[in-house]
């Protein structure tokens, strides 16, 4: 059975670059959905709740509409606050300076944007 994942970014290009390298280190291994924004994300979640996403994988800064927070964090926020996702690691990806310390603060795994063209990234947290 596949796993599935959510990969949620307000660039085209970042989420086409997420899928393809999932899609070449693990390609038989996940069923990929993507989100444009922080709120498709959280409706995705909804939509999915039945069958959980086993991975999302999110940006930090994409709509501005939860200020103060990053809309990568409240849509973490959300993640956690429902049942069905306990088990759903958590990835966040950001440029963001502070994003050891975000990612500390919410329990979960990152990757710096920097580190995204280096494929051992993702098989560290994804294997």
């Amino acid at each position: 059975m596949k796993r599935k994942i959510l990969i949620v970014d307000d660039a085209p290009s970042w989420r086409r670059h997420h899928e393809e390298v999932i899609r070449r280190l693990y390609p038989d291994e996940f069923e990929i959905d993507t989100a444009a924004s922080a709120m498709e994300g959280n409706e995705k979640l909804y939509l999915n709740a039945d069958e959980p996403y086993d991975v999302i994988l999110t940006d930090m800064q994409m709509e501005s509409d939860f200020m103060p927070l990053l809309a990568g964090e409240w849509f973490i926020e959300q993640i956690q606050k429902m049942k069905e996702y306990y088990k759903t690691k958590i990835i966040i990806i950001s440029a963001s300076n502070a994003i050891r310390l975000i990612a500390e603060h919410y329990n979960v795994d990152y990757i710096p944007k920097y580190n995204c063209r280096d494929l051992n990234s993702y098989k560290n947290l994804l294997g």
